[in-house]
């Protein structure tokens, strides 16, 4: 019988608007239990919505009390009748006491050092106090950041704003960048330190594999096969991608095609409704809230539209499916910037939001359908779903001295 402790993982994202965050911390911990399946992964999330995404094995979520972002990036409570800083302490307390009860191996924050408005800081504290459940020593921090923050002014400014440099130095002991040097040196961009650029470790983008391992919700609604061929809008969580998927409901598609457009869950639903009046005219089109199986039904697809959000690029990215990238450019750029790199490099085509229009899409459909294309997948590293669990593994204690030697040293 093996009495080896389980190794313990923990994630953190605060997650106050779609499921971008959420996802991308799924397809993680599903790399980590596939690569050592005594593994146990504890999320804690800002989006309920999670729990109705497919999970890897021996994984759990707890979410926090939620938090709204409006247009202009401001937060507010989204549901307690409660001021920010109150839901903040509230939100600081449930996961300071979650870390402290799991004891995790490793802590991956997703983007935010601190936390939203500093609601980690009591956590990254008592992680001092913590020992792994398995090494037995105080958990290695790792700030994961997506392959871009933002325009390159705007993610420098606020970097040095939220002091992030100064957490990094205190809490972390790596900094995880799920993309490719090729695409965007993150140390020079945003013009870090050296102290940062030294704990950079660059993992690939989180491509390949994301969708193997997981287990689908028990109660996931079972739906009819969508009619082949198809081409294929996802606007990500539907908040802000209305008018894409408005474009393309009214656009004409390649004869003999269905069009299919998933709206995500946070799509008003009287614009969701109007969608699916267009689609009940027509005879082509399919009109869908929420799906799980979103790398399935990309590589169904004979072409896709869609937003330019971290994970739907990484999905388009794994299948060799034309793709037409519509950025977000409101209130960051982030994937405006993501869509003009990958433009630059021959691997999507792109095209900005004040440009879409029924016409735009038809006529790029049209084309894309016909036009025998194959996207040159070694152009950039696709792979970091495998390299991640190589980076865990080599945190381990035999690998080099934790943070908290060498500040012992250091003293």
């Amino acid at each position: 019988m093996n009495t080896t402790p389980r190794r313990r993982v923990a994630f953190y994202s605060h997650d106050t608007q779609g499921l971008g965050h959420i996802r991308r911390n799924i397809a993680l911990a599903g790399a980590m239990v596939a690569a050592e399946p005594r593994t146990d992964v504890l999320i804690l999330t800002g989006a309920p919505q999670a729990t109705a995404l497919p999970l890897p094995p021996n994984t759990e979520i707890i979410t926090v009390p939620t938090v709204a972002k409006d247009a202009d990036g401001g937060y507010a409570a989204a549901t307690f009748a409660m001021d920010l800083d109150a839901l903040l302490a509230l939100r600081s307390g449930v996961i300071t006491t979650a870390l402290q009860a799991f004891r995790p191996d490793t802590v991956v924050v997703d983007k935010v050092a601190r936390g939203l408005d500093g609601e980690l800081e009591q956590a990254l504290v008592a992680l001092r106090e913590i020992r792994g459940h398995t090494t037995g020593r105080r958990p290695r921090v790792v700030l994961g950041l997506r392959d871009i923050l933002d325009d390159p002014l705007t993610a420098a400014r606020e970097w040095r704003a939220a002091d992030t440099t100064q957490a990094i130095q205190d809490h972390y002991d790596e900094v995880w960048v799920y993309g490719d040097r090729a695409v965007v040196d993150v140390a020079l961009d945003y013009d870090l330190p050296r102290a940062v650029a030294e704990r950079i470790r660059y993992t690939g983008y989180l491509a390949e594999g994301r969708s193997e391992g997981l287990i689908a919700p028990r109660d996931e609604p079972r739906r009819g096969p969508v009619p082949r061929p198809y081409v294929l809008c996802m606007v990500g969580g539907g908040q802000d991608g209305y008018d894409t998927a408005l474009a393309f409901a009214r656009a004409e598609y390649p004869a003999g095609h269905t069009g299919v457009i998933v709206t995500g869950p946070y799509m008003q639903p009287s614009l969701r409704f109007r969608l699916k009046e267009i689609a009940a005219e027509r005879t082509d089109l399919v009109v869908r809230e929420f799906v799980t199986n979103t790398v399935e039904l990309i590589g169904g697809a004979e072409a896709v539209v869609s937003m330019g959000g971290y994970n739907t690029v990484c999905e388009v990215l794994t299948e060799d499916v034309p793709a037409l990238i519509v950025p977000r450019v409101r209130p960051r750029q982030e994937q405006l910037v993501r869509a003009e790199r990958l433009n630059e490099l021959g691997l999507v085509d792109a095209i900005h939001p004040d440009e879409v229009t029924p016409a735009a899409l038809c006529a790029w459909l049209a084309e894309a359908v016909t036009t025998t294309r194959h996207r040159d997948r070694e152009v950039i590293a696709l792979d970091g779903l495998r390299r991640v669990p190589r980076l865990l593994a080599e945190l381990q204690p035999a690998s080099a001295p934790h943070l908290d030697e060498i500040q012992e040293m250091a003293s």
